[in-house]
């Protein structure tokens, strides 16, 4: 595995005594997660049938690069209004050291909506995925940068056995080839720099032709005006991930209306 940035490693460190905790209810997350309800395809709702963008929405009360977004985030009306504005899935940053994120959120969000909902987080141990489940995760996030080719592809078989297929974010050829390698069937392109929090949405326009026409894309930062989300969309996007954009609007139903139909702007 190749070099993991600073920060990250900073955060896979928090993660690692966060889990030292997690492991010694492993046993009971696995029934949690066994017994839940069948998880919503996640996959096919963010594909979109015939050229049809779709827009994953998320839920984000904070981030390392831009501080706190939402000092008075409520989480279950936020997530209403995504799906009021026909949002296709919602993303809850579930992170609590970094991103003010807590589980609970994730679980307040799929009491209220009837579209899928990703967990996103930085997974780096079975028993994330087992947690995620059992709060009625549909889909969780992968980040290639701070896992093996092997972790990936056993973190991609452990979701794909209670039916989850998760999103694999890379950043650069290098997360990509782990990606593919590890069989991921939607990849996620972070526009973000993770060494020094920069932002570039050419990033994405210059991974999607590598990428299999067999995979889901999703384009995730930087999306930041409908002009942004045009230009991903047309590059070959089918997805797009906003959080900040959409966190930071006075009308998040009909912003999502008017990014699904930048592409043709």
């Amino acid at each position: 595995m190749s070099e993991i940035p600073d920060i990250l490693k900073k955060i896979v460190e928090t993660k690692k005594k966060e889990i030292e905790k997690l492991a010694l209810k492993t046993q009971s997350l696995i029934r949690e997660a066994i017994n839940k309800r069948s998880p919503l395809d996640f996959k096919e709702a963010i594909a979109g049938s015939q050229g049809i963008p779709t827009v994953i929405a998320e839920v984000k009360k904070a981030s390392p690069s831009a501080g706190i977004i939402s000092s008075k985030l409520e989480p279950s009306l936020i997530a209403k209004e995504y799906e009021l504005g026909r949002a296709d899935a919602i993303s809850v940053l579930t992170d609590k050291e970094y991103f003010k994120g807590n589980i609970s959120y994730l679980e307040r969000v799929k009491d209220v909506v009837s579209i899928p909902v990703l967990r996103k987080d930085f997974i780096i141990s079975k028993e994330q995925i087992f947690e995620g489940r059992s709060a009625g995760a549909d889909s969780f996030l992968l980040i290639a940068a701070i896992l093996s080719t092997e972790q990936l592809s056993d973190f991609i078989k452990i979701g794909r056995e209670f039916g989850m297929e998760p999103l694999v974010e890379v950043h650069d050829e290098a997360d990509l080839t782990k990606a593919l390698d590890a069989g991921a069937e939607i990849i996620g392109i972070n526009n973000r720099n993770l060494r020094d929090f920069t932002v570039d949405i050419q990033n994405a326009v210059r991974l999607i032709p590598l990428i299999p026409n067999s995979k889901i894309i999703v384009a995730e930062s930087g999306i930041l005006s409908l002009k942004s989300a045009s230009t991903l969309y047309k590059a070959g996007a089918n997805s797009l991930l906003i959080g900040e954009f959409l966190m930071k609007s006075a009308n998040k139903s009909q912003l999502i209306q008017e990014i699904k139909k930048a592409r043709n702007g």
